[in-house]
């Protein structure tokens, strides 16, 4: 896995007739046509990713399981992902970005469809493990799709839709599922069949998406499990490690437990509930990615890292007295920090990669934030069988408030690192 960048050595690539910069180019859609199409289909898979949290409920309830299975049924998906991102993470570098988007579409077919026949917790598990490699496989890649089609004219776009369709998917997909699940026929197969349908679009577009990115030897090898980053990149990465830590827990909190919390805790059992309460989360945080995308990235971690901090220290709040408005407020405030976190946390990945280092440098970002997202929840869901909901859920949160406040003191420290920098190379006699 070279550090030099490809498209250097194909100067047409580089000054394209439509001003693009870097990739290969083929016929098919325009790249403003595709952009939008790797938008959606960033969308789509996100959104395939959530819809089973409102159905943990309805699983439990046929099934007679616990809250660890439940949870170890949600991080068997994660570990599917880990999986893929250490294996495939940099795969697209070397074949190009259709053959590996094409290959996590199927796989992401083949996961709904096991949804679909599902009737015990095995092939439950077996059905999030295979999407969780599809996720896996597609959204290093779908990032990196994105930082390729990016238009020269809008810079920081394929940063603002990174930040924000993990989180506008999750909402949707939560959401959406919870609606068809209150209201719509055979609840726990119905949507699997409308994104099994959607899936099938999504191949049509990549099969008409240009490819940007040109083969390169190394393809075996990049298979080898590892997570590398270059060193000009890592103290950067190092610092946007506690937000990621912090936002991404959270919403592992809410994906996993959140529809438990609302039914056991403040006694709403409605489907469509449990679908809010991540989208409660999720929908501020997709539009706040959007709202903020002009702002400098240091202003927008820090305003995230102590609006995560807020929230979640309301919603503990909220959760302790009883108090469901307190909670929602609590969750939104949240939320409006997670979205802020996503968009600048990986706009900074998305401006300081080469075309080369940017499906590893974005699988290293992913593994991070999956880890966060799986492991604290797993953990919570043996306390919530063991100790119990409400405590294990206090506990969460005061981690959560804890990492928000490294967060803070992180990004303090990086923008004291950047200013004595500057003040370094600042020219004798230039004192103002």
């Amino acid at each position: 896995m070279s550090d030099a960048p490809v498209h250097d050595k194909k100067a047409p690539s580089a000054s394209a007739p439509d001003g693009s910069s870097g990739g290969v180019v083929r016929r098919g859609l325009s790249r403003p046509v595709a952009f939008a199409s790797i938008a959606a289909v960033f969308v789509l898979f996100m959104a395939a990713s959530s819809a089973p949290s409102p159905l943990y409920v309805i699983y439990q309830h046929e099934w007679s399981f616990s809250a660890t299975t439940l949870t170890t049924v949600f991080a068997v998906y994660v570990v599917g992902m880990i999986a893929a991102l250490l294996v495939l993470g940099a795969l697209s570098d070397h074949i190009g970005r259709r053959p590996v988007l094409a290959s996590a579409i199927a796989l992401e077919a083949m996961a709904m469809a096991l949804f679909i026949v599902a009737n015990d917790v095995s092939i439950l598990l077996l059905a999030r493990f295979v999407q969780g490699i599809a996720t896996g496989a597609a959204m290093t890649t779908l990032g990196a799709t994105l930082v390729d089609l990016n238009p020269p004219h809008a810079p920081h776009r394929a940063g603002v839709v990174t930040g924000a369709a993990p989180a506008f998917g999750l909402g949707l997909g939560a959401l959406g599922c919870g609606v068809l699940a209150q209201y719509g026929p055979q609840p726990t197969r119905l949507v699997y069949a409308l994104l099994l349908a959607g899936l099938v679009l999504a191949a049509l577009l990549v099969a008409l998406l240009p490819e940007t990115a040109q083969r390169r030897a190394g393809a075996v090898r990049s298979l080898r499990p590892r997570l590398g980053v270059a060193p000009r990149l890592r103290t950067d990465l190092i610092a946007l490690v506690p937000i990621l830590v912090a936002s991404w827990a959270l919403g592992g909190l809410y994906l996993s437990l959140g529809p438990s919390v609302a039914a056991h805790l403040f006694g709403l059992s409605s489907h469509v509930i449990g679908g809010l309460v991540v989208t409660l989360l999720c929908g501020p945080a997709s539009i706040t990615a959007f709202a903020l995308r002009g702002w400098p990235t240091q202003r927008t971690l820090a305003l995230s890292a102590t609006l995560l901090l807020l929230g979640t220290a309301v919603g503990l709040t909220g959760m302790q007295a009883n108090s469901l408005t307190m909670a929602a407020l609590g969750t939104a405030i949240a939320g409006v920090g997670f979205g802020g976190s996503a968009l600048a946390s990986f706009g900074t990945l998305a401006r300081i990669a080469g075309p080369a280092e940017r499906g590893e440098l974005f699988a290293v970002a992913f593994v991070i934030s999956y880890l966060a997202f799986s492991i604290p929840a797993v953990v919570a869901g043996f306390a919530a069988t063991n100790v119990g909901l409400h405590e294990t859920s206090v506990v969460y949160s005061g981690a959560v408030i804890a990492f928000s406040a490294l967060a803070l003191v992180a990004q303090r420290l990086r923008t004291g690192r950047a200013r004595n920098a500057c003040r370094c190379v600042q020219p004798a006699g230039a004192q103002s």
